[in-house]
């Protein structure tokens, strides 16, 4: 998945919000600026999309070529899915449940404010 691609898919999730840190990465967060990150685009180590699943989806994907724990943020369940290492549908419901797990972390003021 591209910049361009994972950018429109998180766009038209509510409540998200991007920022371009860690060098250049895609960060995108659900409840505004300082909310929680739910997907990343970057370039480490190759192109690729770092999210946090569920983790009876980390067990089921794990050991698929082009799956693996996220660099830095792997000890906290994240993993990085490389660039066609996923069938876009696929790779879509993930990112889409990575913001819905996150979006559950927020205050209910916050989840209201953002229509969620």
């Amino acid at each position: 998945m591209t910049r361009g691609e994972l950018d429109a898919i998180c766009a038209a999730l509510p409540g998200a919000h991007n920022v371009i840190q860690w060098g250049g990465a895609s960060v995108w967060k659900v409840g505004g600026e300082k909310g929680k990150v739910f997907a990343i685009h970057s370039d480490w180590g190759g192109e690729g999309v770092v999210l946090k699943p569920t983790e009876m989806t980390r067990e089921i994907w794990r050991d698929a070529p082009g799956v693996g724990l996220a660099p830095y943020l792997g000890r906290a369940g994240w993993i990085r899915i490389e660039a066609g290492a996923m069938a876009p549908d696929d790779l879509r419901a993930l990112i889409e449940a990575s913001h819905a797990i996150n979006a559950a972390k927020l205050t209910k003021a916050k989840r209201r404010e953002i229509g969620l």
